[in-house]
């Protein structure tokens, strides 16, 4: 209905995958249960982004994905974006591509995409990150446009594509590849736009956002280590209030004489 031109059986083959790969990786590295709501993420991320000819494609870059997070780490922390690994390895080696504008061409519905975006990328506490990538991607496609002296409907041109929203709020701001300290993640934030417009206009790199992330995430080790900070934790669910909890302080204890 949305356009999306993505094969019907491609989305329920990468959740399958992700799911299948998330489950029994926990069970053979025999780490703690972490759910299947990350699966789930970067599952929606390949079905809406990955595009390939091959039908066992899409199932190995949910693999790469998911299992990258259990595989590649450095000091308990995953290096890669799931979503951006399978894609990058499916890209280098198996002859995928990567839906650019296919489908989102609507303002409006891009609108809606950044809006939702924001919320989950406010909700993981990486909105710097999504909003310094975005300040600093606006400014340098800005000033190119303004350099060759071109229009600003240009512009808005090359912001009114859904895998930039996507790139923005569920792949760079992903709270575990991320640098642990605020001003790191800003300035890294600001080295992937940078490295994504120089390949994109100087070398004519195709999805050039995808290969700057993957080629400077593996930079995140060293920046926590010179610039350390509290390492990210997921906030602990909190109970409803209407839900009957044990109280914190034992009650007191009973005296021995009846009182007045």
């Amino acid at each position: 209905m949305l356009h999306f031109d993505v094969p019907p059986w491609q989305p329920p083959l990468i959740i399958a995958t992700a799911c299948a790969t998330q489950w029994g990786m926990t069970r053979l590295m025999r780490v703690p249960d972490a759910g299947y709501r990350s699966a789930l993420i970067s599952s929606l991320g390949l079905s809406l982004l990955l595009r390939t000819d091959t039908p066992w494609v899409p199932a190995l870059a949910a693999f790469v994905a998911i299992s990258s997070k259990f595989v590649i780490r450095v000091r308990g922390k995953h290096i890669f974006n799931p979503t951006n690994l399978g894609l990058a390895v499916c890209m280098l080696a198996l002859g995928a591509w990567c839906s650019p504008s296919q489908w989102g061409e609507s303002a409006g519905l891009l609108a809606w995409f950044g809006i939702f975006g924001l919320a989950v990328a406010h909700r993981s506490f990486r909105s710097d990150v999504s909003l310094a990538f975005l300040a600093s991607w606006v400014a340098l496609k800005a000033g190119r446009v303004l350099y060759l002296g071109q229009r600003p409907e240009v512009l808005l041109h090359q912001l009114n594509v859904g895998s930039l929203i996507l790139f923005t709020f569920f792949m760079i701001s992903d709270p575990k590849t991320t640098p642990d300290r605020r001003v790191a993640r800003v300035g890294f934030a600001a080295s992937v736009a940078l490295l994504a417009f120089i390949l994109q206009h100087g070398f004519w790199v195709n999805n050039a956002l995808i290969w700057s992330l993957c080629l400077l995430s593996p930079a995140v080790p060293l920046v926590d280590r010179l610039l350390p900070s509290a390492r990210f934790r997921w906030p602990v669910a909190v109970a409803h209030p209407s839900i009957e909890r044990t109280p914190e302080c034992p009650p007191l204890p009973a005296t021995s004489s009846a009182s007045p």
